[in-house]
């Protein structure tokens, strides 16, 4: 019988923060993937079911990914960003600056989601989307829009 062994890339560090009921700890490369390079620090994750250890998916500078969040495939949370709740990041999604992602909001493609944009509800991101105003409640963003 052969055994599927998981190469973890990041681990949690002792460095800790505290959101609400949430502790969150910073997290550091254990291999160079993508632009991350083994030893580097990221940012804060609650636990290693926000982040995947597949594919270039990374989470940096103060960024923090919590509660049920989840950011997989190779997008990436960076600046001071925060996705929290149920909130999904995928495939090349970038979410960065204040910008805020929860609730049931899910966030796909080659998407920038940047500034102060506070996307909640269950929004759904998708195609290549620019983002810097708002958009909540059953918001569809679909195409190309810029």
């Amino acid at each position: 019988m052969g055994q599927l062994f998981m190469c973890k890339k990041y681990e949690l560090t002792d460095e800790e923060i505290v959101i609400g009921f949430h502790k969150l700890y910073r997290i550091r490369a254990l291999k160079d993937f993508g632009n991350v390079k083994v030893n580097e620090l990221g940012g804060f994750i609650e636990d290693e079911q926000n982040l995947s250890h597949e594919n270039d998916c990374w989470v940096c500078d103060n960024a923090k990914v919590f509660d049920n969040a989840m950011v997989f495939g190779n997008a990436k949370v960076f600046g001071n960003a925060k996705v929290y709740d149920n909130a999904k990041v995928i495939e090349n999604a970038l979410i960065y600056d204040e910008a805020r992602v929860f609730s049931d909001v899910r966030v796909c493609g080659e998407n920038i989601v940047a500034g102060n944009t506070i996307i909640w509800g269950n929004a759904n991101v998708y195609s290549r989307t620019k983002i810097s105003p708002r958009v909540s409640n059953n918001g569809r963003v679909q195409k190309m829009c810029l």
